[in-house]
């Protein structure tokens, strides 16, 4: 889940608000949408016109088809200043139906904690959107509802299994698994429960994190099938014994009845944006504690589908596109054929040490030193053996001179840069990034790999990514980080991946260091086991789980007008 305040790049000629856009649109029947994927209307599971859910046993009738081509949309690190990638995922699949190919777009379900807190809604904007939006940004598919509820069962039985008798021996103290929901509420973050008497249970200490934080939600988004997917909730470690075994889901025969819960939610999601193409929306884990990437589901439908699939990942390349490389396309067998890195002049300027409020003044030589930034990204890129190509998301003040740093910039490591209009242009704005993109996929030469193999230990997984990946010297951890290091590694955990969770904001793990700091060290606080979800969340710095309102939340704006539609989403 990106949390950072994404500005939108300005139009030639103001069009209204995202919403006013999305309601002018002119939607076709969810069923045509599908139908020239090739989709029969009896394999949709439909939620009024415009909205349906692609039945699983139709994707089993797909296994045998080849698969398109696998584009992957990451961007620079995040700024206040904004950098599109969601508005650019959305727009390319628009700009490659525009010149005559067959594609389709997957993006990541929208959490009702920033839609009401600061960022907003995660539909793209201006030109470039996925619609319904008010329906995709609020209660969608309940997709979200689902997740939480399977969560909340398993915390339910693990205070009743504790309630009647204990039989497991679970200890209260090493209880690991909160509560979720989801929204952002900072008064629920440590809590107290079973207060009230003998009747209501164990007093012990517990916590809410965002439903989008759940470890459910990551193993949902990895899930290849419905028995796939209670396998890996069987797998959960919910906490600890007295003498320090882990107690799973399993144990509590937790598994049949979560995946109940989740069985219609499994079903990937089908929209359209603006210009009546394919859109899949399905699965949205938080991209510091998770992989920040959209259902394995709905990314290997699309491809079945689709000549050219177009997805986006959380964050800046140093986070989100290597867990997606390392993480989904390792674990779900994928292999992306390219890569678009965006970038805007503003974010670029803050790298280079502009302030927010002079972002409007030209400055090339602050681009040109911000353009370190986008630099290290490309260089990452390439250490997958992935072909990347830069899409420069163009506001009305940029000038010639910037964007021409940019482009000098990126031919230093033989990349392209295009200019961009989607927002205010829709697909005709994108269209040269789009043939780019197919040259790149067609011809380009694509040697897909992880950045380690899974055979490396756990502590030198992370070292790799550090230093290859953040420009650190090394990393660094207490006797007892290092121990559980060890024991992970000796536990039979030692061919997992590594989820890095650190700030979105600077390679380092101190958010203030912008550009492309090197000779830093990256310091290791905590490590968690996600058994199910199958990899270890390596926690550098303080992680937020559930985030809280702003000083003023969007939802302060957002109401219904007398003729019963919603205004202020965004």
């Amino acid at each position: 889940m990106d949390v950072s305040v994404v500005a939108k790049a300005e139009p030639k000629q103001a069009p209204g608000s995202d919403i006013e856009i999305a309601r002018a649109a002119t939607l076709r029947p969810i069923r045509e949408i599908g139908g020239a994927l090739g989709i029969p209307e009896d394999a949709l599971y439909q939620f009024g016109p415009h909205i349906a859910k692609v039945q699983l046993n139709r994707m089993d009738d797909l296994a045998g088809q080849t698969d398109g081509k696998l584009i992957l949309v990451t961007a620079i690190t995040p700024t206040p200043a904004g950098e599109g990638k969601t508005t650019t995922t959305v727009g390319l699949g628009d700009g490659l139906n525009r010149i005559g190919k067959k594609a389709a777009i997957c993006l990541r379900e929208p959490s009702l904690g920033p839609c009401f807190g600061m960022k907003g809604g995660a539909a793209g904007g201006g030109y470039a959107q996925v619609v319904p939006m008010e329906n995709i940004n609020l209660h969608f598919t309940g997709d979200f509802h689902a997740i939480g509820s399977a969560h909340n069962l398993l915390s339910a039985l693990i205070d009743n299994h504790i309630h009647w008798g204990n039989e497991l021996g679970i200890d209260a103290r090493r209880i690991t698994w909160k509560r979720v929901m989801d929204m952002n509420d900072r008064a629920l973050r440590d809590i107290t429960v079973g207060m009230g008497g003998v009747g209501n249970g164990f007093p012990r200490q517990d916590g809410f994190d965002i439903t989008v934080a759940s470890e459910v939600m990551a193993i949902f988004c990895l899930a290849t099938d419905l028995e796939d997917l209670q396998k890996r909730l069987g797998r959960i470690i919910i906490g600890y014994t007295r003498d320090r075994k882990p107690v799973t889901a399993a144990d509590l025969k937790a598994e049949g009845p979560m995946t109940a819960l989740l069985r219609d939610a499994l079903m990937p999601n089908l929209v359209q944006t603006l210009e009546n193409n394919p859109a899949f929306i399905h699965g949205g884990p938080f991209a510091n504690i998770a992989h920040g990437c959209n259902s394995v589901m709905a990314t290997k439908t699309a491809l079945k589908l689709a000549d050219y699939v177009v997805t986006e990942a959380g964050f800046g390349a140093d986070l989100g596109a290597e867990k997606f490389f390392d993480i989904k396309c390792r674990k779900a067998g994928l292999k992306p054929a390219a890569a678009v890195v965006v970038a805007t002049v503003r974010a670029l300027k803050m790298h280079g040490g502009v302030a927010k409020d002079a972002l409007g003044d030209e400055n090339v030589e602050a681009v040109r030193k911000g353009c370190e930034n986008l630099g290290r990204h490309l260089r990452n890129v390439a250490q997958f053996g992935v072909p990347a190509v830069v899409a420069i998301n163009r506001f009305t003040k940029d000038t010639d001179a910037e964007i021409a740093a940019i482009r000098d910039h990126c031919a230093q490591f033989g990349v392209e840069a295009h200019l961009c209009t989607h927002w205010a242009d829709g697909g005709e704005g994108i269209e040269g990034l789009a043939r780019k993109v197919v040259s790149l996929a067609d011809h380009g030469d694509a040697q897909f790999r992880p950045l380690y193999p899974d055979e490396e230990p756990l502590w030198e997984k992370v070292r790799t990514i550090a230093r290859t990946l953040y420009g650190a010297d090394d990393i660094i951890a207490d006797k007892a980080i290092r121990d559980r290091f060890g024991l992970y590694q000796e536990g039979g955990y030692g061919h997992f991946p590594i989820c890095m969770a650190k700030t979105q904001y600077s390679f380092s793990t101190d958010g203030n260091l912008k550009g492309a700091p090197s000779h830093h060290v990256v310091p290791i606080r905590e490590i968690r086991l996600a058994g199910g979800a199958e990899f270890l969340v390596v926690v550098c710095g303080e992680i937020m789980t559930m985030p809280g309102l702003p000083r003023v939340p969007a939802a302060n704006t957002i109401r219904v007008n007398e003729r019963g539609q919603i205004e202020g989403l965004f």
